[in-house]
């Protein structure tokens, strides 16, 4: 039955209503943010369950918990505490983010600066699934780079770097490591400082040695925070936040490790695609799909050469 008049004058007013208090209150805990003597600005650097662990810019941890109606803090939040006792606190609010990782709608880490995938010589990289992975980071609006480990298993150099030429065409950049024998490692290390990073890639290329060689103490690292959690080793599998010593942010969780590609629509696979996104506009149908269609732009661009046919395979095996 349809609502009279007045009925959705009252609906809106109570929504209108509520957007007005919600608008307050963001405008208070600004305000608060900025006035406040008592509270203290920090870092989660992990959460478990209703808890969080925060650190000072001393470099103290405390174990808190956090107001109920700020929302929900994760590793990479700056947030407003209220220390309580000696080792713990009280969240008060959370400043405003850069950016949000998610998984499958599930806020996952914040404040993250730079994804590094990482792919190996072996085993042997596969372009599909390199793709798949930069269109995650293209739909969550993060800053995506590729580092290709293991380049001492390489039979033949310049083809590996032929390889990945056409994603440096794209704007990614790519990095040639060897962990193991610490080739261009140090010049790595330099893009990290400052910035808080996530690894992300299969097993088996390399990640855990490539952040081990970052943070040599990481088993050490862990163990602290497991300690100050006073959950044991259960924290080992929660989203963490770990300082390089060279400089940078690592964040780190086996989930975000081995990321998979979410059901996304096929309109944000086609933004995914740097490439795609300034033609597929100038299709002759809107709802052009780049399969079949006549006049698709897209698919005279492969034709072309202008497009890569090995990300436009890519294209089309990840369309659902």
């Amino acid at each position: 039955m349809a609502l009279t008049r007045r009925q959705q004058w009252r609906i809106d007013k109570v929504q209108s209503e509520k957007i007005d208090r919600a608008n307050k209150a963001s405008i208070k805990a600004e305000s608060d943010i900025e006035n406040s003597e008592t509270e203290q600005k920090g870092l989660v650097i992990t959460r478990y369950g209703q808890r969080q662990l925060v650190e000072l810019d001393s470099g103290e941890v405390l174990q808190t918990v956090s107001r109920q109606n700020i929302g929900f803090s994760v590793a990479g939040d700056q947030v407003l505490f209220q220390a309580t006792k000696e080792g713990e606190g009280i969240v008060t609010a959370i400043y405003p983010r850069k950016t949000e990782l998610r998984r499958q709608d599930r806020l996952i880490a914040a404040n993250i600066d730079q994804l590094w995938l990482v792919v190996a010589v072996e085993p042997h990289y596969q372009f599909e699934l390199i793709d798949r992975y930069l269109v995650i980071a293209e739909d969550s609006n993060l800053p995506i780079n590729i580092v290709v480990n293991k380049i001492e298993l390489s039979k033949n150099s310049e083809q590996l770097i032929s390889d990945f030429s056409h994603y440096e065409k794209l704007g990614y950049d790519v990095h040639f490591l060897s962990v193991k024998n610490e080739t261009n490692l140090k010049e790595f290390k330099t893009k990290l400082v400052n910035k808080s990073h996530i690894f992300l890639g299969q097993s088996g290329v390399g990640k855990s040695s490539l952040i081990n060689s970052l943070i040599p103490d990481l088993e050490l690292r862990v163990n602290e925070i497991s300690s100050k959690s006073k959950l044991g080793k259960h924290t080992t599998t929660n989203t963490t936040i770990y300082h390089i010593p060279s400089g940078g942010d690592l964040i780190d969780s086996p989930g975000i490790r081995e990321f998979q590609l979410d059901n996304l629509s096929e309109k944000q696979i086609v933004n995914g695609f740097r490439e795609f996104k300034s033609l597929a506009g100038d299709c002759r149908f809107r709802n052009c799909h780049h399969i079949n269609e006549p006049g698709c732009v897209v698919k005279n661009a492969v034709e072309l050469g202008v497009i890569n046919p090995n990300r436009y395979e890519s294209y089309l095996n990840i369309l659902p």
